[in-house]
């Protein structure tokens, strides 16, 4: 019984969301979305960043984590100057039936004070899948925000150097 658990709930996180493809959205509004930080705060994006810059690292996929902590660490070795939010973004009903468990298996691999820093997306997963597309779910949605909410910095194929110094670029930019 615990193996078919641990198969549905893994076949639930493996991305098996509809089909979107990729698209840049570089210049768009961010989509009105609401989530729960891992320390049990609700959350509505973009309106909980506006007035500063904000990058949201969003994960489709576990396997995203991989390519979310080497943006964290070359933002952290760079010294960049921005608040970052993870977003693991999960569609379908049946992630939803078990957000208290994934949560739980989040804050056991995530130091406590960072929780605030995780905000999961359930219900509107797909909204957000649909907006960025979703094809090749490892790599990390890297979307900086101006303080009016709008994409100024749109990057999903990987942790990239080049990419790390655009950001920094456009982060000067819009201060």
């Amino acid at each position: 019984m615990k193996a078919l658990f641990n198969f549905l709930l893994v076949t639930a996180l493996s991305g098996c969301a509809a089909h979107y493809p990729n698209q840049n959205v570089a210049g768009s509004a961010f989509p009105n979305v609401s989530g729960t930080s891992l320390d049990h705060q609700p959350v509505k994006l973009p309106e909980a960043v506006l007035g500063k810059p904000a990058l949201f690292l969003i994960g489709y996929k576990q396997n995203s984590q991989f390519d979310i902590d080497r943006w964290l660490i070359g933002l952290d070795m760079k010294e960049v100057d921005v608040v970052a939010y993870e977003l693991p973004t999960i569609a379908g009903m049946f992630p939803r039936m078990f957000s208290t468990q994934i949560d739980e298996g989040m804050r056991r691999g995530i130091p406590k004070e960072l929780w605030g820093g995780v905000i999961t997306i359930y219900q509107d997963g797909e909204d957000i899948q649909a907006f960025t597309g979703n094809e090749n779910p490892n790599n990390a949605r890297v979307v900086l925000l101006d303080g009016k909410g709008t994409i100024k910095y749109f990057y999903d194929r990987g942790f990239s150097v080049a990419a790390l110094n655009e950001i920094i670029s456009r982060l000067a930019e819009i201060r």
